[in-house]
């Protein structure tokens, strides 16, 4: 008995931090994580036309992403993760 109440106390500890990380990392809004993409890639010194950002609407981000040449996937810069809920 003693072990089941250490397994739930440690299953809920662990989904509780898991929502305090989720709800107090990550910009507020996809408006916010949007201005702070472009501002970054305004501000990158070696600016090119390689240079983009995207929204990833599964993963509640965006992107700012360098195209390859070729057919090789692009490279991701950095990662602008919003809230969803």
């Amino acid at each position: 008995m003693k072990i089941v109440n250490l397994f739930f106390k440690v299953v809920i500890s662990t989904t509780v931090i898991g929502f305090l990380i989720y709800f107090l990392t990550g910009y507020d809004s996809a408006f916010e994580a949007d201005q702070l993409c472009h501002s970054s890639l305004s501000n990158l010194s070696y600016q090119s036309e390689s240079l983009g950002c995207d929204h990833d609407t599964e993963t509640h981000q965006w992107i700012l992403y360098e195209t390859q040449e070729g057919s090789e996937p692009a490279k991701i810069i950095k990662k602008f993760r919003y809230k969803f809920l």
